[in-house]
């Protein structure tokens, strides 16, 4: 660590265009070659295997509805992964001078700067040649690409303060930001605060490197400069970073320059000397040096992954949602139809054909192809493993379907008298009806939700597992209301 930093020298110096130039050369030559990727990393393969998760995603138009933001992401990702993309990313509190620490990497002023607080509104990127792109709604993107510079870009991220007003909005941002972010320069310009501490500490949890950057170190004398580096080394950040991960730099610095004033009399007037950022562009290269070849590759397949889950996770919950809405249809159905047939083989042949449609209902919607053969064989299966509830249904219909029939005869002899111990019979075996059926519906969701088989325990271990979590009081009562309701209004 240099306890002093370089003697600025004028921003129009002659060599600060090779400078640039030179800058951008190495890194391009620190982060990757296209041969060396491929050898090194396979990195090919990670195209190869996040194109196939684009393009596969077996995805409903329903499903899709709400996911866009997901899906984009990942669409985003292989595109870094094309154009071999290193993003780093610049966070830190209000004043800190990121944006003025990315200009300087940069060599133009294409970041916002300006003493008003909170001048970087949103995210804004840059990726060396200058134009500029919306993004959504508000989002403002920066690239600056040199031509003809090697096959890799470098994207460099701006970001809000950590500090400033509507903070969940963007700390929300900063967090999507740092997921995608292959290096993170956390920026400070003195003696670091308690939500700084916290931040970096969040920012680290992201598992990328980090370079922590103490900016602004020309307003402060050497010795001071040195203490407040001490005390953030030794204590404040002892168990985040490595002293090797702190820089220091000036990436606006003041300089006292002489003038002449127009009564022919000298003084002294600052003006902004040249950035120093010399320390920061060497650890950022020795990163790169050492890392740059894993970081596009591991991060943007870590970040997908991540994106994936969330996408499979929306995906099985909204299956799951349209399955018992299926299910409970398939429920309702065959209990009314039970209730109001009162010809005992009918009841039985229309209860294992609202079954088999349920089936292959719910295959379609889980997306396994199945035949009306395959969907017998499954309801035999199931029918055989379901014991209780199976002969229970059997009874009912057979039971009670004969006991309804008299009931019908008898409420048309009596004028009607006994229709209330009808409904009352009708709409008990069609609970019944409808508790199986509900039982055969959760079975083979969880059969198709795990890819049409039953696992290692077997179809009896799975199917006990699961109407052993079902309340079948509950379910009947609920039945018995419903279809209640539907009887009495037919009558």
């Amino acid at each position: 660590m240099n306890s002093t930093l370089p003697e600025p020298h004028h921003s129009n110096s002659p060599n600060t265009d090779t400078n640039s130039l030179n800058w951008e050369e190495e890194l391009d030559s620190a982060i990757f070659s296209f041969e060396d990727i491929q050898t090194e990393l396979n990195y090919k393969k990670a195209q190869t295997a996040l194109r196939n998760l684009v393009a596969n995603l077996d995805l409903s138009p329903q499903e899709k509805r709400g996911l866009e933001t997901e899906i984009d992401d990942l669409e985003t990702m292989l595109g870094k992964l094309d154009r071999m993309v290193v993003q780093i990313a610049a966070f830190g509190m209000v004043g800190r001078g990121k944006s003025s620490l990315l200009n300087a990497l940069v060599g133009q002023p294409v970041f916002e700067t300006g003493p008003l607080h909170g001048v970087t509104r949103d995210a804004q990127r840059v990726n060396w040649s200058i134009n500029e792109e919306a993004i959504g709604e508000s989002e403002r993107t920066l690239r600056v690409t040199l031509p003809a510079v090697g096959q890799s870009q470098v994207e460099l991220i701006d970001t809000p303060g950590l500090d400033e007003i509507d903070g969940d909005t963007r700390a929300a941002l900063a967090e999507q930001v740092a997921k995608q972010a292959d290096l993170i320069l956390f920026v400070i310009s003195g003696d670091m605060t308690k939500i700084e501490q916290i931040a970096l500490s969040q920012l680290r949890e992201a598992g990328k490197p980090i370079i922590l950057v103490f900016n602004k170190v020309d307003q402060y004398p050497e010795a001071d400069r040195m203490a407040i580096y001490h005390k953030i080394r030794d204590e404040r950040v002892k168990e985040l970073v490595s002293p090797l991960e702190i820089v220091m730099a000036a990436a606006s610095p003041l300089v006292k320059t002489a003038i002449l004033r127009p009564d022919g009399s000298r003084g002294l007037q600052l003006r902004t000397g040249n950035a120093q950022v010399e320390e920061l562009k060497l650890k950022i290269l020795e990163i790169l040096h050492r890392e740059g070849k894993a970081l596009v590759a591991l991060n943007t397949m870590l970040y997908a992954d991540i994106v994936n889950e969330q996408l499979v996770q929306r995906k099985l919950m909204i299956r799951e949602q349209n399955a018992n809405q299926l299910i409970w249809k398939a429920v309702m159905t065959k209990a009314l139809a039970i209730a109001l047939n009162p010809v005992t083989v009918v009841d039985i042949l229309s209860s294992i054909t609202i079954d088999i449609f349920l089936i292959l209902g719910l295959s379609k919607l889980y997306g396994i192809p199945m035949t009306e053969a395959g969907a017998v064989q499954l309801l035999q299966k199931i029918a055989l493993s379901m014991g209780g509830i199976g002969v229970s249904e059997l009874l009912a219909n057979l039971g009670l379907s004969g006991l309804k029939t008299l009931l019908g005869i008898s409420a048309s002899a009596t004028a009607g008298a006994a229709i209330g111990p009808y409904i009352s019979v009708a709409v008990t075996q069609g609970g019944v009806a409808g508790v199986s059926s509900y039982g055969i519906g959760q079975v083979t969701k969880a059969y198709l939700a795990n890819g049409a088989t039953w696992g290692p325990d077997g179809p009896k271990a799975v199917i006990s597992r699961i109407l052993a979590t079902l309340d079948e009081a509950s379910i009947l009562n609920r039945i018995k209301e419903e279809l209640l309701y539907k009887v009495k209004l037919r009558n």
